[in-house]
């Protein structure tokens, strides 16, 4: 079995097109059928439906996929870690960052790696966990930096820093405020700027209404970045939002208060996310240890 031929087919499954699957590898379309047709044959199964709009991996293909997805990482990942044996301490890290975190803990951090490693290089991706977890689990990053999921990921292995729990806030004189008897209830018919569904936050707000029997947040600005960007926009209105803790301290909070209910407030850890079992280069693991000795400048969790 060719090496070659399971690129091909990572390239087709990935595109599903033969002919932009053919462009992204450099190889013209005749060659990437051919290897297609050899890998089916040696395996004695369909891997591919082939329909007018492309290429549609079969009940087979799909499982044999996710397996050779997951080999050809860890081929890669042998032939990163030769490279890095033979380089010594020059390398490359691919790290992945929520806007939130990239001042008071990645700044430092990189900044002094840069100084005890001067050959090193980086790549930074920018984002919030939908894209930065997405990105980790293809093998793009080697690691990332933001809130902690929840939920059990088998395929990740997390790395908690500090507690950053998550508020509903408003601006200073909300009318919110003036109530005397605030209930959860009562945010029913407040107005909200708050991220995209796909973002794990967004998600815990929705879950806590429907666990109270409560209509979803009526909102009215969605964000697919981070809403830290846009708290101008709470303290000029009377928008709810969520933000962290550790954000609220930053001079970007003045101006705003914390909503004082219980059930206002989710529990959150940032913390460095890794791929299980994934090679980290000697580069990325003094990454990780700078990092957890910067992140002492999070730890504290009141607002």
């Amino acid at each position: 079995m060719r090496l070659e031929d399971l690129d091909y087919f990572l390239a087709v499954a990935s595109a599903g097109h033969v002919g932009r699957a053919a462009e992204s590898m450099g190889v013209t379309q005749p060659a990437l059928t051919k290897g297609i047709q050899r890998l089916e044959s040696e395996l004695q199964m369909p891997l591919f439906e082939r329909t007018a709009k492309g290429m549609v991996l079969t009940a087979s293909g799909q499982a044999f996929h996710e397996r050779v997805r997951v080999a050809r990482l860890g081929l890669d990942e042998a032939v990163k870690e030769a490279n890095d044996l033979r380089l010594g301490k020059a390398g490359l890290i691919r790290v992945g960052i929520s806007p939130t975190y990239a001042e008071p803990i990645f700044g430092h951090a990189c900044a002094e790696l840069l100084e005890q490693r001067p050959a090193a290089r980086m790549q930074v991706m920018v984002g919030l966990n939908d894209k930065l977890f997405a990105a980790l689990r293809q093998g793009d990053l080697d690691l990332c930096i933001s809130a902690l999921s929840q939920s059990e990921r088998p395929e990740f292995h997390q790395h908690p820093l500090f507690a950053d729990n998550l508020h509903v806030i408003a601006r200073e004189g909300h009318p919110l405020f003036n109530s005397m008897s605030l209930q959860f209830r009562d945010l029913t018919t407040q107005s909200w700027i708050l991220p995209s569904s796909a973002v794990m936050a967004r998600r815990a707000v929705d879950a806590r209404f429907s666990e109270q029997g409560l209509p979803a947040p009526n909102v009215v600005i969605e964000s697919d970045s981070s809403i830290a960007s846009l708290l101008s926009v709470v303290k000029a209105t009377d928008l709810l939002s969520i933000i962290g803790a550790s954000t609220l301290r930053q001079q970007s909070g003045a101006g705003l208060k914390v909503v004082p209910l219980h059930l206002a407030m989710w529990p959150r850890v940032i913390g460095i996310t890794t791929r299980r079992n994934a090679y980290l280069s000697p580069l990325v693991m003094r990454f990780i240890e700078l990092l957890r000795g910067y992140a002492t400048v999070g730890t504290q969790s009141g607002p």
